[in-house]
């Protein structure tokens, strides 16, 4: 197993090098604050992650959590490692001072966040799933229910939950069957009883804390008994497992699933209201709950790519170590070697060590950048706001299925070994593989990038991208022209898809088309900031730049191929008979 599952010198130089953090500490939500403070926080992240959260991780794939009597039951040391976490008070560093938190950038955050992902991503998903939450009901919730609902799982007496899907409805949520039956009023606001399925509820069910708070998707039920159709119709609900009188709520966990990695969270089917029906008060007005859950959700959303880029990160660590001490065939150019050599005199093993260093690395700049975005935005800095938008889909996909060709290539180094369950390459991709899925699939966030935030957008976002890759080609140009010439070339492509699309008759057709756009401009965002990161001026090493040449080279060639169809305004996967394919 990799002796440390994370880079820590690569995220800080990230963090306080390249990204210049240590101005945050300007803005008014982190005056008083200083680096120092922050790389205390790290270190305490980087200590549990490494002593509590890395031995577990290995049990906990071997050992899934199972359902007693009705109660779902985490392995030991998983449960030990987020007890951990919370008795640190880590899942408050980014909550605001006056709400019980640090009040630390999200930027240190997800840097927290990045080395327990690393180290156990199924143990890490407990805090950041239930912080989202926190934040859903503290920002839309009355005094009384951030009381009754946020409060406890900020002090670590309860973990939250979001219940989204059902067994039938998969993302599409307007068909959600889900039903709360108004039930008077009371001092935590409108009550209702719920009745229905979930399904895919990571930590529906634990062990780690006496309460769940699950945060419902649900269609209140009108006088004639009827549900509004489609996504309107959708209403919040906090549905705690223990009522605040003390009793348990009608809520049951009906069965878990049997996953493919990812094994130590575990993943729910949810019964509400079984019985008398499961009580819930609702969370901000009716008919707003997709709206307000869409705030879990994109925080969510960037979590997932941080988690990617922090396995993407563990198998290169993985790979490289294994490709140091392995010896294996004799140096092409000098067959008649007297003795075996180190994998990593190979140049194809070298190629793939670059391809998994290249995405690691671009996968957690994008992630970081997002974060200083969030925080610039949180102070009122509207044209981070405009890029964050533009830049959510892509930080939460592109180093999800990159993630994986990274995991993909540390197993092909290993060879047979990286096939057996003796090496950890092949849990970490298994692990990796649940990113491309939750959180709203590569082909939505496809459809979010090219529909939501490129056809219909009328913000500027992606003309602002384009002006900020500019910046960098031009500071290129005396430092890496060959990636300064990539980027332009790439950049440009992009851009000509962007007007193609606009002036397409049909969005729909050309949506058909949106997946395609997304990796060709999430390869662009990541040639982009690998560029930038090793042109800035800093205690940055030739590996910053050898990465940088390395996607430009072999990387960025790729955008123009995924915007073929794009250009050609392909209309095959739109109009194809149903029995083709």
């Amino acid at each position: 197993m990799t002796d440390h599952p994370f880079d820590r010198a690569t995220l800080d130089a990230l963090l306080f090098n390249w990204l210049e953090i240590g101005t945050l500490a300007d803005l008014p939500a982190h005056q008083g604050q200083t680096p120092e403070d922050w790389r205390a926080v790290l270190d305490l992240a980087d200590r549990i992650s490494r002593e509590a959260f890395a031995p577990a991780w290995r049990a906990s794939d071997q050992v899934e959590p199972q359902l007693v009597d009705g109660k779902v039951v985490v392995e030991p040391g998983t449960r030990k490692a987020v007890r951990a976490w919370l008795d640190a008070g880590l899942h408050l560093a980014g909550v605001p001072e006056d709400e019980g938190g640090m009040s630390l950038p999200f930027t240190v955050v997800a840097g927290t966040m990045a080395m327990s992902m690393a180290a156990h991503i199924a143990a890490s998903s407990f805090p950041m799933l239930s912080v989202a939450n926190t934040r859903v009901i503290r920002t839309f919730g009355t005094p009384a229910q951030i009381a009754a609902f946020a409060q406890p799982q900020q002090e670590g007496e309860a973990l939250g939950t979001m219940c989204l899907s059902e067994p039938a409805v998969g993302s599409s949520l307007g068909d959600t069957t889900t039903r709360a039956l108004p039930d008077g009023e009371d001092d935590l606001g409108p009550r209702y009883r719920l009745r229905g399925t979930k399904m895919w509820i990571s930590s529906g069910g634990q062990d780690i804390t006496p309460m769940t708070v699950h945060l419902v998707l649900a269609k209140v039920e009108q006088p004639d008994g009827s549900l509004i159709p489609g996504s309107g119709g959708l209403s919040l609900f906090a549905v705690p497992s223990v009522l605040p009188d003390g009793e348990p709520n009608d809520v049951a966990v009906a069965g878990l699933n049997h996953k493919m990695g990812w094994r130590g969270t575990p993943n729910c089917v949810m019964a509400f209201g079984e019985n008398e029906g499961a009580r819930g008060w609702r969370i901000g007005a009716e008919g707003q709950g997709l709206p307000i859950m869409f705030q879990m959700m994109n925080e969510a959303r960037i979590g997932v790519g941080i988690g990617a880029a922090a396995l993407a990160w563990r198998g290169y660590l993985a790979s490289r170590g294994y490709a140091s001490e392995r010896v294996q065939g004799r140096p092409l150019e000098d067959r008649n070697h007297p003795a075996p050599v180190p994998l990593l005199r190979h140049p194809d093993v070298r190629r793939m060590l670059l391809a998994q260093k290249a995405i690691a690395e671009g996968s957690l700049a994008m992630c970081l950048y997002a974060a200083r975005l969030v925080d610039q935005e949180a102070a009122g800095d509207a044209e981070a706001g405009r890029l964050l938008g533009l830049l959510t889909p892509i930080v939460k996909s592109w180093p999800s299925e990159m993630g994986l060709v990274a995991n993909h290539y540390a197993i092909q180094i290993h060879g047979g070994y990286g096939y057996t369950r003796d090496f950890e390459v092949e849990q970490i991709y298994r692990d990796n593989r649940l990113n491309p899925i939750h959180e709203g699939t590569t082909g939505i966030q496809g459809i979010d990038l090219l529909g939501r935030k490129v056809i219909f957008d009328k913000t500027g976002g992606i003309e602002l991208l384009m002006q900020r890759i500019r910046e960098t080609e031009a500071r290129a140009e005396d430092i890496l022209p060959e990636c300064a010439a990539a980027l332009r070339t790439a950049r440009a492509a992009v851009e000509q898809a962007v007007d193609t699309v606009r002036g397409q008759n049909d969005p729909a057709a050309a949506l058909a088309n949106a997946t395609q756009f997304l990796s060709a401009t999430g390869h662009l965002v990541a040639g982009w900031l690998l560029t930038d990161l090793a042109t800035r001026p800093g205690p940055l090493n030739d590996g910053h730049k050898v990465a940088a040449r390395y996607f430009a080279g072999f990387e960025l060639p790729h955008v123009q191929a995924w915007l073929a169809p794009v250009m050609a305004q392909s209309d095959l996967t739109a109009t194809l008979e149903e029995d083709w394919v």
